[in-house]
């Protein structure tokens, strides 16, 4: 077993995640956890380190090999944590929460993947608006269920400029944990040597080098004749077209399935959208809540800051 170099600092616990479900994770001196916010390149960060683990772009169903232990959807923890322990390749496993939130051990890898916050709630209205009835019922069951709660999942605003200023004014019990406390607490990390930030508009603009960085993080050798083919299947067009291999659970949970969950990709939709008092609300709250040297790395990335 690992040692354990820091528990968790807090717990956290919404109507789709807790964080209490990683208690019993057993973790190996190679774990790998690629950790976001949501709607900021989880599965695309999932597809690019299922390619470099297995050394090939072969369809594979990402979300099926990627454990996601504070996800309460898929039933069970001893059943997630059971087909954790099943796996006998290099485990990459997901979450959604602070860094503070988790457990860290000795050989952990950690990737921390971030996106303008105005791009992650823009891509995250239509990823809650597009669930199922099936999908919903299982979030009615949850928080039915959960005394914290005790009543139905919330209903999503079907304008994302209302769903933009609820998700300001901090909807976490609805949308996961506060993005700005999530960002802050993988920020402070980055110097860690477990630790890599990554940046979805710098995998937009230099997929190969991006990848290179997260190949060279993970201690992985790839075949140099290899790298164009992982690099041209990581793409998001090529990721759409082979979507129901890479996440067929998306089936079952959104409508329209992999294609409206691999929706747009493109960043800068919320311009024209969102209202002028509530971006101007953001910009406050990145003004309060972040350094200057994380706000412009949450806004622009890695490639444009150094540059």
């Amino acid at each position: 077993m690992p040692k354990l170099i820091r528990g968790p600092l807090r717990q956290i616990r919404t109507r789709i995640f807790d964080s209490a479900r990683w208690k019993d994770y057993q973790p190996r001196n190679d774990d790998i956890v690629i950790a976001t916010y949501s709607k900021c390149g989880t599965t695309w960060t999932q597809r690019i380190v299922s390619m470099l683990i297995f050394g090939t772009a072969e369809a594979r169903n990402v979300w099926g090999l990627s454990p996601w232990p504070d996800m309460r959807i898929f039933g069970p923890i001893e059943q997630v944590l059971e087909a954790a322990q099943a796996q006998t390749h290099r485990r990459f496993l997901k979450t959604h929460l602070p860094y503070d939130a988790i457990p860290v051990y000795e050989g952990m890898k950690i990737i921390h993947v971030a996106r303008d916050g105005r791009d992650a709630a823009m891509s995250l209205h239509n990823h809650l608006g597009s669930f199922t009835p099936e999908a919903r019922e299982l979030l009615d069951q949850i928080s039915l269920g959960d005394p914290q709660f005790g009543d139905q999942y919330p209903e999503i605003l079907t304008e994302p400029a209302q769903f933009f200023h609820e998700w300001l004014w901090g909807r976490e019990d609805r949308d996961g944990p506060n993005f700005f406390d999530l960002e802050k607490s993988y920020w402070a990390a980055r110097e860690d040597s477990n630790m890599l930030l990554v940046h979805y508009a710098d995998l937009k603009k230099d997929r190969g080098g991006e990848m290179r960085r997260i190949a060279e993080f993970l201690e992985i050798k790839i075949a140099e004749s290899l790298w164009p083919e992982l690099i041209e299947a990581a793409s998001f067009d090529a990721m759409k077209r082979q979507g129901a291999e890479l996440a067929p659970a998306t089936l079952d949970l959104f409508e329209g399935g992999a294609n409206r969950f691999f929706h747009k990709g493109t960043n800068g939709r919320w311009r024209d959208v969102f209202s002028k008092a509530d971006l101007a609300r953001y910009e406050q709250k990145v003004k309060t809540d972040f350094s200057p040297e994380l706000a412009r790395w949450v806004e622009h990335g890695r490639l444009e800051v150094d540059h």
